[in-house]
């Protein structure tokens, strides 16, 4: 769950602990991540926190967005590249 009283905000906390599973390999490069649906549902926050949690995340590189195919973990180098099917 969020620490909604922390000096972190919800998306930071978020996105944190998504970046978190992608460091330690339980997020592997080219696999889905959660979409804003079931991150809002995990983590008990907004749509709108959802989504600034995972734009948080590709500002960083870590994730990219495919149109109607979701958000998946990047491969080193490969921002805005298309996973393979």
């Amino acid at each position: 769950m969020i620490d909604r009283t922390g000096p972190v905000a919800p998306y930071r906390q978020v996105s944190n602990e998504i970046a978190a599973r992608i460091g330690a390999g339980d997020l592997a490069p080219r696999q889905r991540i959660p979409t804003e649906t079931e991150l809002c549902k995990e983590f008990g926050v907004s749509r709108g926190t959802a989504r600034n949690a995972t734009a948080a995340l590709r500002d960083l590189g870590l994730v990219v967005t495919v149109p109607h195919r979701g958000t998946f973990v990047a491969q080193h180098g490969e921002q805005g590249a298309e996973p393979a099917d």
